[in-house]
């Protein structure tokens, strides 16, 4: 099952809207298939395994880190082929929560007489299937927030320089974030100061994330980077309903996707872009900030992992602080999260927060 789910987190930020599931075909003690959930979402992992093995599926033990399937989307239901295939035992660590399988496809195939054990390795595959189910239940993404500061918490210096309070190495672990995510997101202003592209690089020809702007007026670079490759990698606006019609215009036909959002205090309101982000589809959010767009998630509850990088390096009072005015007068309130790992890269310490409830 370890290894099933390392391999399902080969397609995080590449199958969404599906799960990135990962399944091993076992026969005799030896591996006879493998696979993953592909990009766009099919094949689906099990016919990837499937399709290995071969005849040597008959009588083998397929562990899958999600419940098979029961329904017809795009692809057949994977329960009906495994059945097909003459596996003996289905090992699976958890049902899946979308209510067109939600134990169906466990049922189906305890009816055509295969053993199924489910639990195994539970909490490692909730967390890896965590977005999924986000998404299925609550109708958002997962949302991950990187914070990349200096040692008292600045991001930039009072005259905007930012580039670079991290290392290389750093950087490279961002982008390695980015390729796991579906969607990079930042605020307005991010986009109008240090004109990102927002792709991933460093890891080869690999499907790029969608890269999301929140602009409640659309006032962005119509000669900056995002606006002239929109075409290339997805650019989605996410807007305020009071943005110019000639703005959203001329973003449609620059190649944008136009999502509208409601307001709240005056700023696109953290509900609604999340609730909309769920609803295009997205499991997996990875958000780099800045301050205020941080800040207004963090205060709306919304924010499931804290990916810190912090550069040795002191800027001081008169820098722009990694976190927008949060209104939190007392501490109890304050947003709290649990350590879950704390590592070196290169010059830099990167610490990782998750909810509690989501520590894995």
């Amino acid at each position: 099952m370890a290894h099933a789910l390392g391999l399902g987190r080969r397609g995080m930020g590449k199958c969404w809207p599906n799960p990135a599931v990962g399944c091993v075909l076992v026969q005799g003690g030896r591996v006879v298939g493998r696979g993953w959930t592909q990009p766009g979402g099919r094949p689906h992992a099990e016919t990837q395994a499937l399709d290995m093995a071969g005849d040597l599926a008959r009588g083998a033990t397929a562990y899958v880190t999600l419940e098979p399937c029961a329904h017809h989307g795009k692809t057949p239901p994977c329960a009906d082929a495994l059945i097909a295939a003459g596996v003996a035992r289905v090992v699976a660590p958890l049902p899946d929560s979308d209510p067109r399988v939600s134990g169906q496809g466990f049922d189906r195939l305890r009816k055509a007489g295969i053993a199924v054990t489910t639990g195994v390795l539970a909490d490692r595959a909730a967390l890896d299937h965590a977005g999924f189910f986000l998404r299925v239940e609550q109708g958002r993404p997962w949302l991950t927030l990187k914070l990349a500061m200096s040692l008292d918490g600045r991001i930039a210096t009072a005259t905007g320089e930012s580039q670079w309070i991290t290392g290389p190495q750093a950087r490279l672990a961002v982008h390695g974030l980015r390729n796991s995510h579906d969607a990079v997101m930042v605020g307005g202003g991010t986009a109008r100061a240090d004109d990102p592209s927002l792709t991933v690089r460093g890891f080869g020809n690999v499907p790029q994330p969608a890269r999301v702007v929140v602009s409640r007026f659309l006032d962005l670079p119509l000669l900056g980077t995002l606006a002239r490759t929109a075409r290339d990698t997805p650019v989605w606006l996410c807007h305020g309903p009071d943005a110019s019609a000639e703005l959203q215009k001329t973003w449609d036909g620059l190649g944008a996707r136009l999502i509208p959002c409601a307001l709240r205090a005056g700023r696109v309101d953290p509900a609604s872009l999340m609730a909309a982000l769920g609803q295009a589809g997205l499991t997996r959010v990875f958000c780099e900030g800045g301050g205020q767009l941080a800040a207004s998630l963090l205060a709306a509850d919304l924010v499931d992992e804290l990916q810190v990088f912090s550069a040795g390096v002191a800027i001081g009072a008169e820098g722009l602080p990694g976190l927008g005015a949060l209104g939190v007068e007392k501490l109890a309130l304050a947003p709290h999260f649990a350590l879950v790992d704390v590592s070196v890269e290169g010059g830099d310490v990167r610490h990782v927060w998750r909810r509690a409830a989501a520590t894995g």
